[in-house]
């Protein structure tokens, strides 16, 4: 089986998708998600829209399988997306644009290419009458984009019925070709993530007079914070599944990745190796936000600030304490949002089988493991007992660099990726 009107029809679901503007939080999934099941039903898949608020809207499709008692593999993909500002684009960012061999608009990498990529196949499934050998969950998620609160938080609270049965998941957050050299690629399949302690420093002092002497002022304060964090570097630390990565990368750069001196080995990978690794083998907290004031001539007596935290599996507890070495006195923390680290062993059937679809498209591809320094609603799912897995199949060009596509300005996808995509994970759908 080919899914030769699954990759027919791919690049038009996706322009179809781009054009439903569902920036969170300034516009609703509804509907994206009403889109979703109409493709879904058209082709005979009883398809169940779910809104965990009004407007907040998840869609779900069950393909049943030969073995139904293995536990069914959920497919998801999350239909909000970050907002654009057009002013910085060089086309309209909800305009579905086609040029020059690519896709453009917000969501065409994150993550409508893997809602069309899944649409795609889950359609071709039922219109083939072809059965997996396991039972497949099609899960479209609402609120991935904010942390999932009337998402994948909310189903796994309030519809767990939804993912009954379900063993294993993939989703985002890996499955992307990086460029080993001009001819090979890896393809990180993630099976373990960062977790996330987002946090809002508070800074108290004496509030007073714009002129006056304040050795008690709480800017001074909380920007002696922030300017402490923004520069911290925190110590190198190797999971499992970036050790396992680093080593396969350097070897495949004929080099070796000595874990006695994990700095060196990474110079040694050369800018590839620190931009695929740097960010997976540290904690890091990065301040984004700054609130203070409301007046020019008055001191006051509290600002707050906004740091983005992100910490390795096992690695929660020290990079807390070492933001709380950086602060100095009158500032403190608090959680704005907290969630998991995951790591989920890189074996078994389905680990197999992705690895098998990927090389099979891809002779010059070499899967490996991988950490995602981000977030996916994959944390969400793992509560159930679920593993979870990035896969989104996509092969990028050597040339473009998709890691900064992610919430950036002219996001693009090649339409050749979006096929190599509903190939590979219409293999895995036929073995996993």
């Amino acid at each position: 089986m080919d899914f030769a009107v699954a990759q027919d029809e791919v690049v038009g679901l996706c322009q179809d998708l781009i054009r439903i503007d569902t920036s969170n939080p300034t516009s609703t999934e509804l509907e994206a998600a009403r889109y979703v099941a109409a493709k879904l039903e058209e082709v005979g898949l009883a398809a169940e829209l779910v809104e965990s608020a009004p407007g907040r809207a998840s869609v779900f499709a069950r393909v049943t399988g030969v073995d139904p008692s293995r536990g069914a593999l959920v497919l998801h993909a999350h239909l909000d997306v970050v907002p654009a500002d057009p002013a910085g684009w060089s086309v309209d960012p909800f305009g579905g644009d086609i040029k020059d061999g690519y896709l453009w608009g917000r969501g065409a990498i994150d993550m409508k290419d893997t809602v069309a990529v899944y649409l795609a196949v889950a359609r071709e499934l039922a219109r083939t009458g072809t059965t997996p050998p396991r039972d497949l969950v099609f899960a479209f998620l609402a609120d991935e984009e904010a942390g999932g609160k009337f998402g994948s938080h909310w189903l796994v609270k309030n519809r767990s019925d939804l993912f009954a049965g379900a063993t294993e998941a993939i989703g985002e957050g890996g499955g992307f070709s990086f460029p080993v050299d001009d001819t090979r690629r890896l393809y990180p399949i993630e099976n373990a993530q960062r977790g996330q302690a987002w946090l809002r420093l508070v800074a108290t002092g004496r509030a007073g007079h714009g002129s006056s002497p304040n050795e008690e002022n709480a800017v001074t304060r909380l920007a002696e914070a922030v300017a402490a964090i923004g520069r911290h570097r925190f110590p190198l630390h190797l999971v499992d599944s970036v050790r396992t990565l680093a080593r396969e990368f350097a070897a495949l750069r004929g080099t070796e990745f000595d874990e006695e001196d994990p700095e060196a080995s990474l110079d040694r990978l050369g800018p590839a190796g620190h931009e695929l690794l740097d960010v997976i083998t540290r904690n890091s907290a990065n301040p984004t936000m700054l609130e203070a004031g409301y007046q020019i001539n008055v001191i006051p007596g509290q600002a707050t600030a906004g740091v983005d935290g992100r910490f390795l599996p096992g690695q929660e507890e020290a990079l807390l304490a070492e933001i709380d070495a950086l602060l100095p006195e009158g500032v403190t923390r608090e959680f704005i949002h907290r969630d998991i680290a995951m790591e989920t062993p890189f074996e078994g059937r389905l680990v197999d089988a992705m690895c098998e679809a990927i090389r099979s498209e891809d002779p010059d591809g070499h899967p490996v493991p991988y950490c995602n320094p981000g977030g996916t609603d994959a944390k969400a799912l793992s509560s159930l007992g679920i593993r979870c897995y990035g896969f989104k199949a996509l092969r990028m060009p050597h040339n473009l660099d998709y890691g900064k596509l992610f919430h950036g300005v002219d996001e693009r996808v090649p339409l050749d990726g979006l096929t190599f995509g509903v190939r590979v994970v219409g293999k895995l759908a036929l073995t996993c």
